[in-house]
């Protein structure tokens, strides 16, 4: 079974009960899922939600569904609170585990178009079911989109170049293999940095951009804190800086509360709703996996609990 970064610290932060509920947000290889099943009774339940069809047909949720404690729901994460209203689960869930960014399985296959690495169609959609492919939005985004997109998900410093790049090309003919997209930001970007390829920043502003994944990130975090049950757990694993803040800001702002000193007496819903874990800080992988995994590099755990 494939673990997971971060897996051993993500078993034990969520203190797993026998007899509780808990959510995977991101099933993926079901690394996660397999390890909290590991842990729960009989009585226990688990839910797992992925948007990847490939991972919801995968060998290891075929295995896994045979489990009588164990459902797999394809939808967003963002819908979360949904699927648990369906369940009557709302204010019972004594765990929730959200694991960002791109799976193994989607880089390694050429097809899915996230790699630059491989060449194949410009998809680099988390749902080939629905939505517009990197290449057909590369058709058809403004110019001034492209920019804003390229430095907001990207932080890519030569974005105008980029999208004017992309703009003159698909007059001619339209980006469609991640060999073509890969080819015109060699061409585009006249500094290379060292130890990073051209195409890194781009591809991952792309990819956040068409499948809306900040803007996932966000809604599914407000709907943890309705969803968690009294003391229940949030452990959040992010890939990048753009996840890590907005989970960051979120536990800071929800640890606060959400009021202000012209709005006393208090009312319920303005008290704080969670608090931080006893560390309250980032957790990182260890020199081992590190050693071992080399994407463990840009992990970052963060944990919260419901009051």
């Amino acid at each position: 079974m494939h673990l997971p970064v971060l897996f051993n610290e993500a078993m034990h932060e969520l203190s797993i009960k026998p007899n509780g509920i808990y959510i995977d947000c991101t099933f993926g290889r079901g690394g996660h899922s397999s390890g909290i099943l590991q842990q729960l009774g009989s009585d226990g339940r688990l839910l797992a939600l992925d948007r990847d069809l490939d991972a919801i047909q995968s060998e290891v949720a075929q295995k896994l569904a045979q489990d009588s404690r164990f459902e797999l729901e394809h939808c967003c994460f963002s819908q979360l609170q949904q699927v648990i209203e369906n369940r009557g689960w709302q204010g019972k869930v004594d765990g929730i585990l959200m694991d960002f960014g791109v799976s193994s399985p989607q880089l390694d296959n050429a097809q899915r178009g996230f790699s630059f690495m491989q060449d194949g169609p410009l998809d680099m959609r988390m749902d080939t079911s629905t939505g517009l492919s990197a290449a057909e939005w590369l058709s058809s985004v403004s110019e001034k989109e492209l920019v804003q997109v390229l430095f907001d998900y990207g932080e890519e410093r030569f974005a105008r170049r980029i999208a004017h790049a992309v703009v003159s090309q698909r007059v001619e003919s339209p980006l469609e293999t991640t060999r073509q997209f890969v080819d015109l930001l060699v061409e585009a970007i006249p500094f290379k940095e060292k130890h990073k390829h051209p195409a890194t920043r781009s591809f991952q502003a792309v990819r956040i951009a068409i499948n809306r994944e900040l803007e996932e990130i966000s809604v599914v975090l407000n709907q943890a804190v309705e969803v968690l049950a009294s003391e229940g757990l949030l452990v959040v694993i992010s890939f990048h800086s753009l996840e890590d803040r907005i989970v960051k800001r979120f536990i800071r702002d929800e640890s606060r509360g959400k009021y202000t000193q012209s709005k006393l007496p208090l009312q319920p819903e303005a008290l704080a709703a969670i608090r931080l874990n006893k560390r309250g800080k980032a957790i990182k992988a260890g020199k081992q996996e590190l050693a071992e995994n080399s994407r463990s590099r840009s992990a970052v755990m963060r944990v919260a609990q419901r009051k």
